[in-house]
């Protein structure tokens, strides 16, 4: 079992002083916590990079058995891709807390110590919300070396620093924390009773991120002149592959974007031979094709360019609004919501698509957020509701298609509800990934399973569209020319040859 250095003074960096007492202990108590509580969001510069700031503090449980020391390896389950690394400052209690104030609360933690709040990003869809597959394994709680003395620290001078590989990923204090420590313990304590021995890690700064197999994260709780001494943990790989019942590993890049955090790079949503194919054919081209493989349902219907000629080609990332009850507008409505996550998530190449139950009778989206879209890469916006700002948004070189223009806020009929969901939008189903192609004629929806022979089809259709519509010029009747008849067949393959 994991143990602990622990110190009734602080200890200065760089020399251990034989009057300050040290003890080797499984845990401070001689026992396992009765729980580890993990605080979502405190840090400002990891809320700036989620972008959101909670008016209130939120958390989740790790259980007991995820406790780990220096020097224990982080163990990635087979199959999965996604370790991450959260440098934290940890607060062990010391004297039970229930219902004590925010003035008294700092007198019930003993002891202040550096952790690693680790997970896998490649189980967090399968408990989002208590994170337990992805942050409660066997381990995934390192915490120490040495505990400093609670009674000795000024909780809002503190300093936590993270490596990986020798190399610093963060560093922050905790003066400007969104919730201080005592508001932490006392607000838990309302409805939780905190036992000796119990767990609080406090938050993350920026910089939390992947960290491959072999690599060593190291974190450091810095008091003044004391200091925890570095946690130290290198990343390996479970030996045993996951057995086969329940969630599995999965991810896309969405789940490795917000694992990687600012650091991630993705691949462009769609690749820029089929994306540059797909922009040279129409979508009457497409929609005929789409058809001609049974796809009667294809089109977005009764959206037009808010510019009038834009040409749009991007993969579907999804929106979807619930009609208007005022009740859900209030809770769902404010702040970082569906609406403005949507925005927030998107990457280069991609386009927002929004189900609106086809009522243009409020806007959408107007030209701040539209504009955001653009600086965040994407290749267009496509909604079945209204358009604010339609003059503005016209004028910014990014694709809009929408069902009308209006001047109302969303809030006149739409809640934003959620994101990343497969969604009805001007009578299509969309799915997230779906190609998204659109022109003056409209927006279609082109399944990627599709789109290599749809191109190739495509682009074979629009030539013989060409050859005859330069007979039809020259005077030729349509029949047995359109479409392409036999008795025009070798004509047309002679034109081909000629690189027309």
């Amino acid at each position: 079992m994991t143990s602990y250095t622990i110190y009734s003074d602080l200890v200065p960096r760089g020399s251990l002083p034989s009057r300050h007492r040290r003890a080797s202990v499984p845990h401070p108590l001689g026992n396992r916590p009765s729980k580890i509580i993990a605080v979502h969001l405190n840090f400002p510069s990891r809320a700036r990079e989620r972008g959101r700031i909670p008016a209130e503090p939120s958390y989740f449980l790790k259980p007991p058995s995820s406790l780990a020391g220096t020097g224990d390896p982080l163990v990635r389950p087979a199959g999965c891709e996604l370790m991450t690394f959260e440098g934290e400052i940890a607060l062990v209690i010391g004297r039970e807390a229930r219902r004590v104030s925010p003035e008294d609360a700092w007198e019930h933690v003993a002891w202040v110590t550096a952790a690693n709040d680790a997970g896998v990003h490649d189980l967090r869809y399968a408990d989002r919300g208590s994170n337990l597959r992805s942050k409660g394994s066997d381990g995934f709680t390192p915490i120490g070396p040495r505990l400093l003395d609670a009674r000795r620290l000024d909780p809002a001078a503190l300093r936590v620093r993270t490596w990986v590989n020798g190399e610093p990923v963060q560093d922050d204090t905790t003066d400007t924390l969104l919730f201080p420590f005592a508001t932490l313990v006392a607000d838990l304590s309302r409805l939780v009773t905190l036992e000796p021995g119990d767990v609080i890690l406090t938050g993350t700064p920026g910089g939390a991120s992947v960290a491959a197999p072999g690599d060593t994260v190291e974190v450091e709780v810095i008091a003044g002149e004391a200091t925890t001494g570095r946690l130290t943990n290198t990343i390996t790989v479970a030996e045993e592959p996951l057995a086969a019942w329940g969630a599995m590993p999965r991810v896309d890049d969405s789940v490795r974007s917000d694992a990687w955090g600012p650091s991630f790079t993705p691949e462009p949503a769609l690749d820029a031979t089929t994306a540059d194919a797909l922009r040279a054919l129409s979508t009457a081209t497409l929609s005929s094709q789409l058809r001609k493989r049974g796809f009667q349902h294809m089109s977005i219907d009764g959206v037009h360019p808010a510019d009038g000629a834009a040409k749009m080609v991007g993969t579907a990332h999804t929106l979807r609004y619930l009609p208007l009850r005022e009740d859900q507008f209030k809770a769902r409505g404010g702040g970082m919501n569906a609406q403005k996550r949507a925005i927030e998530e998107l990457r280069p190449g991609q386009v927002l698509v929004m189900d609106a139950r086809r009522d243009s009778s409020s806007g959408t989206i107007g030209d701040i957020l539209a504009l955001r879209a653009k600086v965040r890469g994407a290749a267009g916006v496509v909604t079945d509701g209204g358009l604010r700002d339609s003059a503005t948004v016209a004028g910014l070189g990014l694709p809009v298609f929408h069902a009308g223009a209006h001047p109302a806020v969303l809030g006149r009929r739409h809640v934003p509800w959620d994101t990343g969901v497969p969604i009805a939008c001007g009578g299509a189903l969309v799915q997230p990934g779906d190609i998204l192609v659109g022109d003056a004629d409209g927006v279609v929806v082109v399944p990627p399973d599709l789109v290599a022979d749809l191109v190739a089809d495509s682009a074979e259709q629009e030539a013989q569209e060409r050859f005859i519509t330069e007979r039809v010029a020259a005077g030729e009747p349509v029949e047995g020319l359109y479409p392409l008849g036999p008795r025009w067949r070798e004509a047309y393959e002679a034109w081909r040859r000629e690189g027309r």
